[in-house]
């Protein structure tokens, strides 16, 4: 029995656990509370709880069939929740053959708009990416004793149902900042789920057995106020008015987001995993969002 488990099995985690099962996949996602897991076993998954502060009751018997790992839970200041709990369940866990982690571009930093791909220097310009950067390192090493292969996906902005510019534009929360020469990298996640499973299907895919990094985004890295007025477009609405970036009124969060540009390669997802992303670019994202309803 294939047995894949999905450590914080959100937005993404649910989409990429759909396609697992309709494959005929067993999946078990972990949520933080007793009300998500109750959502994750609506939806057909095994769900067990695990809020990253003490260890799952259940989740080291869990691992005894586990076959695939996959961890979208993010690091704190304390490090990857993970690791921290359940890192001598994972090293005795006897079906293991393959663990995803997944990262996001924020890892990089600020490269001023140029082109970077998985080979670029890391040099996160907030805490959020640095945590990243030490959870990614410390999966790295984990993976290395074990001799397990371990694939890190960088993701890009995550769009997808009920998650986009269509959706701010109809619930009115939908803002047009622009910044002279700012462009962000996208990615669908049902590109995300494809990725992750064509990861699946080819672990040792690339020139080192041991894992590999992926960076998940689309081909067009864009302004985002141009992604809200093709969206507005899309809906048959006006656009929000323009706000310049430096009069507008932003969370500290929100500003750290513009505070990193670059253009992101997808071309080693490409190569090495032979994936052709559903949605290359944010229009056709966006085109069968609006298709859906």
């Amino acid at each position: 029995m294939t047995h894949l488990l999905i450590f914080g099995m959100g937005f993404s985690g649910r989409a990429i656990g759909a396609k697992m099962k309709a494959k005929g996949w067993h999946v078990t996602g972990t949520s933080r509370s007793s009300e998500g897991v109750a959502a994750l076993k609506a939806l057909g998954f095994a769900a067990l709880q695990f809020d990253g502060a003490q260890p799952g009751k259940e989740v080291a018997a869990t691992l005894k069939t586990v076959t695939h790992v996959l961890i979208s839970a993010g690091p704190t200041e304390s490090g990857d929740p993970v690791l921290s709990h359940h890192q001598q369940d994972l090293a005795a866990a006897p079906k293991l053959a393959w663990i995803g982690y997944l990262s996001t571009v924020g890892v990089y930093g600020d490269f001023g708009g140029a082109w970077i791909d998985e080979t670029a220097e890391l040099k996160p310009a907030s805490m959020r990416g640095q945590r990243r950067v030490e959870a990614e390192a410390a999966w790295q090493t984990f993976a290395a004793a074990q001799a397990k292969p371990l694939h890190i996906f960088r993701l890009a902005g995550i769009y997808g149902p009920g998650r986009s510019p269509l959706s701010k534009l109809q619930n009115g929360t939908a803002r047009r900042i622009a910044k002279p020469g700012q462009v962000f990298n996208r990615i669908h996640v049902e590109d995300i789920a494809g990725i992750v499973i064509a990861s699946i299907n080819k672990p040792y895919a690339g020139s080192d057995r041991r894992g590999r990094v992926y960076n998940v985004a689309d081909n067009e890295p864009a302004p985002p106020q141009d992604v809200v007025v093709y969206a507005a477009a899309l809906l048959d609405m006006e656009p929000p008015p323009e706000i310049a970036y430096d009069a507008a009124d932003m969370t500290p969060m929100a500003r750290s987001f513009y505070g990193e540009n670059k253009k992101v390669s997808n071309a080693r997802l490409k190569d090495e995993l032979g994936y052709g992303l559903q949605f290359p670019t944010f229009r056709e994202g966006l085109q069968a969002l609006v298709g859906e309803g």
